[in-house]
């Protein structure tokens, strides 16, 4: 398709004097709430597209008057959760991250489904529906758990495949009456300016990415693609304050955006906002600092929370954002949304004033409503909360507060899970990792027991529940005291491979709905009912100390402090068993000079192993560039792999994965891998 035909010789489509940003202007339209519709409506499916066919002039700011569309999966499960009807009529943003989604997949609605949906919900009358385009070549280069189905050099795929058939659905007369609101490709063009070409935390993927430019062109094309239907609103990922805010990042960042927003036939008219903190924990506002602050003469610049970043919180980065993007040469009308679904950050452990002055650490520790270990900090995170409700023009500048990802839907999975979505095992969703030069390592503070990134995780939600701010009311989500701590953990009974448990029951002022057993720190199992004060740990290694402590648990979510600790050593073992492993290679994604693979390793034998090691010979000129999950020892052709600090431990038949990226020249036949244990 030529590109001059992507705009259709439309003129610009939102002038500046129609647009209502000044701060006059916003006092006096007021923040409104976003208005969700109820999921279910008597209007038939073809008289309501009917009532639609006409396409709605564009707006400036397509919330203003607006319903919202409000999922009817996403809120099903919601009413399902203790206390979730509170929210489940708020609307969330439908996500469509891989081919699949476009026509549906199993037991899921495909793209027309939601479309239809919304306009039975519209009735007629202006309506928001919220789209996440994403799934970009070599999608999410710094991360694991939300790697896509296409390979760094699939853009044809990518365009023919993903974008042409959902520009061809959303140009469907039918919808015309809809806004179409679109998030285009989250934390893909931020990558480029902090992880690639020689930073501290680059990595060969998006060092790659940024060589072959398939991130630029990639939303580029979506941006002409989609902004060629007449009432299609497209939002560009712009990252988080505690991502891009450094004047190193933020102006690189800006750039990166306007280049992609004038590449593979777009241009900047395709653009009508930006977003930030897109599935992030950034708080939307920090009551009890700000950046001017400084106490005995210090800047809360040089704390070690806000380390020299020139932002505290979202609000006062996106209206930032914008004024840097419209010196770029963006629409000087330009909005902007922020994604509030979970930045609330309330609950017993937010802060009700400022921190001590006795340094600038304590003051603003003492103070910052986001209770996270680090802003790099990204998965599934302890202590979160469900922010502001969606609402429209809340702020100067600012189109409206959205719930784009989805609350209790994971970020990725506590330990590695087979798929076949091309989503990896990232460490960062791992409660017990101590972290990375991207989040300074601190640890993870990811909830445990987590599943694949997209799929319903009820801890969390629960969490978002308990947390939110401002507190919900009604539903049943009251009750915020968490049950006592159990005590009195001991063993009963140990074998050479299990570990009996016993404990106190705890009490709650509702009533204890169960308990969470964790061994060295990960989640291993849990029991139900207040009665539930037993467990049996298996698959272990004999003569071996494990630490074990309990969780206490009610149907509000609450949970309880951790039990004292207790070390249990198994029985030494009976000399018995068979012993052997072994390793499944697979290779996920494959670009012509490099390629991304993964082994299964697992215990073939009869008894425990405590180590396992997976050796092989390369027949080319394969080269491992990194590996996680385990050590590389590398020489030549011949690779050894072993098993890291926290993976060696495989009970009979268990299984644990590792995973690398590599370069090559030539064939890239797949080598014969040996396995041993020990």
């Amino acid at each position: 398709m030529p590109s001059g035909h992507h705009n259709g010789g439309r003129t610009r489509r939102r002038p500046v004097l129609h647009r209502l940003r000044t701060l006059a202007a916003v006092a006096a339209l007021g923040a409104t709430s976003l208005l969700p519709v109820a999921t279910a409506s008597a209007t038939p499916a073809s008289a309501a597209a009917a009532e639609a066919s006409t396409s709605a002039a564009r707006v400036d700011n397509p919330y203003a008057g607006a319903g919202v569309y409000v999922n009817p999966e996403w809120a099903a499960n919601a009413a399902a959760e203790p206390g979730g009807s509170a929210v489940a009529g708020q609307p969330t943003a439908v996500w469509l991250d891989r081919i699949a989604a476009i026509n549906g997949t199993a037991g899921h609605l495909g793209l027309r489904g939601h479309l239809d949906s919304a306009v039975r919900q519209a009735a007629g009358k202006p309506f928001v529906v919220q789209l996440v385009v994403y799934d970009l070549p070599g999608r999410d280069c710094a991360a694991l758990a939300s790697n896509g189905e296409l390979g760094p050099t699939e853009i044809g795929r990518y365009r023919t495949e993903f974008i042409d058939p959902i520009a061809a659905v959303l140009a469907d007369p039918a919808y015309a009456g809809l806004r179409i609101v679109t998030t285009v490709e989250i934390d893909s063009l931020p990558n480029l300016v902090t992880n690639a070409g020689g930073t501290a935390t680059a990595t060969p993927q998006c060092d790659t990415m940024k060589a072959n430019g398939n991130y630029v062109n990639g939303v580029g094309y979506a941006l002409a693609k989609l902004g060629a239907v007449p009432n299609v609103y497209n939002y560009v990922d712009a990252g988080h304050h505690g991502w891009l805010g450094w004047d190193s990042n933020l102006g690189p960042a800006v750039d990166v955006l306007r280049q992609a927003a004038t590449a593979a036939g777009s241009t900047t008219a395709n653009v009508h906002g930006f977003i930030v903190n897109t599935a992030n924990y950034s708080a939307l506002k920090e009551p009890y600092y700000t950046i001017d602050d400084s106490v005995n003469g210090t800047s809360v610049r040089q704390s070690a929370w806000v380390d020299w970043n020139r932002y505290v919180d979202e609000l006062s980065y996106a209206q930032a954002f914008r004024q840097k993007a419209v010196s770029a040469g963006f629409d000087p009308a330009i909005g902007m949304l922020i994604d509030t679904s979970r930045n609330g950050w309330g609950g017993a452990a937010r802060p009700t004033g400022p921190g001590a002055r006795t340094s600038v650490d304590s003051y603003v520790d003492g103070g910052r409503t986001d209770r996270r270990f680090q802003t790099g900090n990204w998965c599934n995170q302890s202590g979160a909360g469900l922010g502001e409700r969606p609402r429209t023009a809340p702020e100067p500048g600012i189109d409206a507060y959205v719930w784009v990802k989805p609350p209790g839907e994971s970020d990725g999975a506590s330990q590695y899970v087979p798929n076949d979505e091309g989503k990896g095992f990232d460490r960062m969703c791992d409660p017990t990792y101590t972290g990375n030069a991207r989040n300074n390592f601190h640890l993870s503070g990811a909830l445990p027991g987590a599943p694949l990134a997209g799929a319903w995780f009820s801890a969390q939600f629960q969490e978002l529940l308990k947390n939110a701010y401002p507190p919900v009311t009604g539903g049943g989500t009251g009750d915020t005291t968490p049950p006592s701590t159990p005590a009195g953990l001991r063993s009963t009974a140990t074998t050479a491979a299990t570990v009996s448990l016993a404990w106190t029951a705890s009490t709650d002022n509702v009533g204890v709905t169960g308990y969470d057993v964790y061994r060295n720190g990960t989640a291993v199992g849990s029991t139900t009912g207040a009665g539930g004060t037993t467990y049996t740990d298996g698959g272990l290694t004999a003569s071996t100390a494990y630490r074990y402590t309990v969780v206490a648990r009610d149907a509000a979510g609450n949970a309880s402090t951790a039990s004292a600790a207790l070390t249990v050593t198994t029985a030494a073992g009976s000399g018995g068993g068979s012993s052997g492993c072994t390793a499944t290679y697979r290779v996920g994604s494959d670009w012509g000079s490099g390629f991304n693979a993964d082994v299964a390793v697992t215990n073939t034998g009869t008894a425990a192993a405590t180590h396992w090691k997976v050796t092989w010979t390369w027949g080319g000129t394969q080269q491992v560039s990194n590996l996680w999950n385990g050590v590389l020892a590398q020489s030549g052709p011949s690779v050894t792999v072993t098993n890291a600090p926290y993976n060696g431990a495989l009970a009979a038949g268990a299984s644990t994965a590792f995973g690398f990226g590599a370069g090559y020249s030539g064939g890239n036949t797949a080598p014969t891998l040996s396995c041993t244990t020990s």
